[in-house]
């Protein structure tokens, strides 16, 4: 497993319940998952220690967490070694690591989509700007932790952002370009769907809540918690975005010669029914796996050897009936600057307690004391046979966990309540 925050922790959790599963490593992993895989200190996007431990520990299978190894192209690297990856090459994540590709992609596949146009310089962006109405939304061309975008209310608040991206370099190299995009008012849901090239199954819808503040409110985040299933995802809804959205990408890419293996996410607004992509990411959404592995009946590795040997048509994908809700507890100061090496208390002695389980995600030990490391520092998971109880399950099992300037929304789940 590559990466560290909680999505991988999940992963982990769920690749450890597999009884083919003999052995379990994770680069570089954190203090949550060191309990059940053997972490290594390499980093995500050490694509050549990365290569050589695979082929060292003769490892079966690599499964790849975050965005940033992908959009370096490590699934090209390991399958020119002959060591088998689940994730997609290169140019197929430029799906998520360029939003200008994935609009033009959705373009030219009649996705439905915003209007939006790309700037590369500052003086036209700001004269487009002059000519839209608000709200209107600025985003960061490449990959920024899922912090790259902008809801202006204002003219002044838009131009600023595009000055923060062009002229002030807030997100680096994935500034350098930015998308003006049309604000769609309606209600988000993640569809994630794991794709073999040919071959598309779905998966649970999800919803995130990306804003900081309770009632959605202040500045974006990597995502403050999710629930699954989403009532708003019907089944007619699901067959709609499978159609209009997810088989059309995967069509897309194998067109330009960039076939698509591993998981597809689309973040979709629906507008009187209608569903606009807001984004793709070429990986499992954070934290959205948090809620939707924990349902998964089929064996996670059966279904990851499927996608990778292209034979997903040959397996069936089993789902559980209960509802899953993820609380995360952050740091103070997230998505801005935060303090680490807080201890942290309360968390119990068994992983799971319950139906609930801590999923880690900033989390080191500092010899045996468990401390932050990140600015979401833990995810807490409950399953239970319906959305309200698995929310109060969630809530009562982070009561008694603790750690200075800990925050978190308590309003997770509430919408579809």
């Amino acid at each position: 497993m590559i990466g560290s925050g909680g999505r991988e922790h999940a992963l982990v959790w769920k690749l450890a319940q597999s009884p083919r599963v003999t052995k379990l490593f994770c680069a570089p992993g954190n203090a949550g998952i060191s309990q059940q895989a053997t972490c290594v200190p390499i980093a995500a996007d050490d694509l050549p220690g990365l290569q050589k431990f695979a082929e060292d520990e003769q490892v079966d299978l690599t499964v790849v967490g975050p965005e940033a190894p992908l959009a370096l192209g490590i699934a090209d690297l390991f399958r020119r070694h002959k060591l088998k990856v689940f994730g997609p090459t290169k140019n197929a994540a430029r799906i998520e690591s360029s939003k200008a590709f994935a609009k033009d992609l959705m373009i030219r596949q009649r996705i439905p989509t915003a209007e939006s146009r790309t700037f590369e310089q500052i003086s036209p962006a700001l004269e487009y700007l002059e000519s839209r109405s608000m709200p209107i939304v600025v985003k960061a061309d490449g990959l920024a932790q899922g912090k790259g975008v902008v809801v202006a209310q204002t003219h002044e608040e838009a131009k600023d952002a595009v000055k923060n991206m062009l002229e002030r370099h807030a997100f680096g190299e994935a500034g350098q370009r930015v998308i003006i995009e049309e604000y769609i008012q309606g209600e988000e849901v993640t569809l994630m769907a794991f794709a073999d090239g040919k071959t598309v199954v779905p998966m649970l819808a999800a919803q995130d809540h990306k804003r900081i503040g309770e009632g959605d409110t202040g500045l974006n985040t990597g995502g403050m918690g999710a629930y699954a299933p989403a009532p708003l995802a019907t089944p007619a809804l699901r067959y709609t975005i499978m159609r209009e959205v997810m088989y059309p990408a995967i069509e897309g890419l194998s067109r330009v010669g960039s076939p698509f293996f591993g998981v597809l996410y689309a973040g979709v607004m629906v507008k009187d029914g209608i569903p606009y992509v807001l984004e793709f990411n070429a990986r499992f959404g954070d934290p959205e796996t948090q809620v939707v592995l924990p349902l998964l009946k089929t064996d996670l590795v059966d279904v990851l050897e499927a996608v990778v040997e292209h034979r997903l048509e040959q397996l069936s994908i089993e789902w559980s009936e209960d509802s899953a809700v993820c609380v995360v507890m952050s740091s103070s100061g997230y998505p801005g600057k935060y303090s680490t090496g807080l201890p942290i208390s309360g968390i119990p002695d068994s992983l799971v307690t319950g139906g609930s389980t801590v999923f880690h995600a900033g989390t080191a030990w500092k010899g045996d004391q468990l401390v932050t490391s990140g600015g979401r520092v833990l995810g807490v998971t409950a399953v239970s046979m319906n959305l309200a109880q698995a929310q109060r399950e969630a809530y009562e099992a982070l009561a008694s966990i603790r750690f200075d300037g800990q925050y978190f929304r308590r309003d997770i789940a509430n919408r579809a309540l």
